[in-house]
């Protein structure tokens, strides 16, 4: 932990360098989204609901999933533009050092700029709790904070997956987008107003629903049946950090050097 911030201090140092740039850029990053959760508004303005979900539950969905999003887009940055170390040959140089390549790549790269999306989806979180009636307890509470973790932990491990590819395809591909851009903009809104094989897709495959469905059905006294395992979803998605990273432990066994 101590590389790792290091890692952090010495690439945020080298950001505010062009301090008019971050602030620019952290403004376009707090209105880019903003704009999404304008649209989302001025729907529910033309109906009052969504399969049953109000626009201050949808709000609450958005916001944590964009949170989550902001936060993994940031520290995970290393992994989403892994091919530039695959393509200049700096790969190399990580594996011959006395640390993790996980760890080393992780610090590699921190886009700082995304504090204005962050900044945005709390905003839009306090919006949607300031409207809505949730009889709150510490369980309620921990299950909030962790559907957020759960997040960064499967986005994550999507652009892990990601990197891992470039080990054979040297770019990467714009696939892997629509798990994490594309994964974004549909977990905006509960899983439960998709087809069946999209809310499966997205629980058991990829699962988003462990963020913004299942533990959201739990916070809002949705979920029917054994509520603690509404609760406990968002522990189970972190679950799939842990085959992406042997996925890439895969990967970097069959890693071939450039050879310059």
């Amino acid at each position: 932990m101590k590389l790792y911030l290091r890692y952090i201090s010495i690439l945020f140092k080298s950001q505010m360098e062009y301090r008019t740039s971050f602030i620019l850029l952290s403004i376009g990053q707090f209105f880019v989204p903003f704009l999404v959760f304008v649209s989302i508004f001025l729907f529910f303005q033309r109906f009052p609901n969504i399969a049953g979900w109000s626009l201050y539950e949808v709000a609450l969905c958005y916001s944590v999933v964009h949170i989550a999003f902001s936060l993994s887009e940031c520290f995970a940055r290393g992994f989403d533009s892994f091919s530039s170390l695959i393509i200049n040959g700096d790969f190399d140089r990580i594996l011959v050092r006395p640390r993790t390549a996980i760890l080393q790549v992780l610090g590699s790269k921190f886009e700082f700029t995304r504090i204005g999306r962050l900044a945005q989806s709390i905003i839009v979180l306090i919006f949607s709790l300031a409207n809505i009636n949730i009889a709150w307890d510490p369980y309620k509470a921990i299950t909030l904070m962790f559907m957020i973790i759960s997040g960064i932990f499967i986005f994550a491990g999507i652009y892990m997956l990601g990197a891992t590819l470039c080990f054979w395809t040297i770019e990467g591909i714009e696939v892997v987008n629509i798990f994490t851009d594309g994964g974004r903009e549909m977990t905006q809104y509960p899983l439960s107003i998709y087809k069946e094989w999209v809310r499966k897709f997205f629980t058991f495959v990829i699962p988003f629903g462990t963020v913004n469905y299942l533990p959201l059905m739990f916070v809002l006294d949705k979920a029917q049946g054994n509520k603690y395992i509404y609760m406990f979803a968002p522990l189970l998605g972190m679950l799939f950090i842990i085959p992406c990273i042997l996925i890439w432990t895969l990967g970097v066994k069959h890693y071939k050097s450039t050879g310059s």
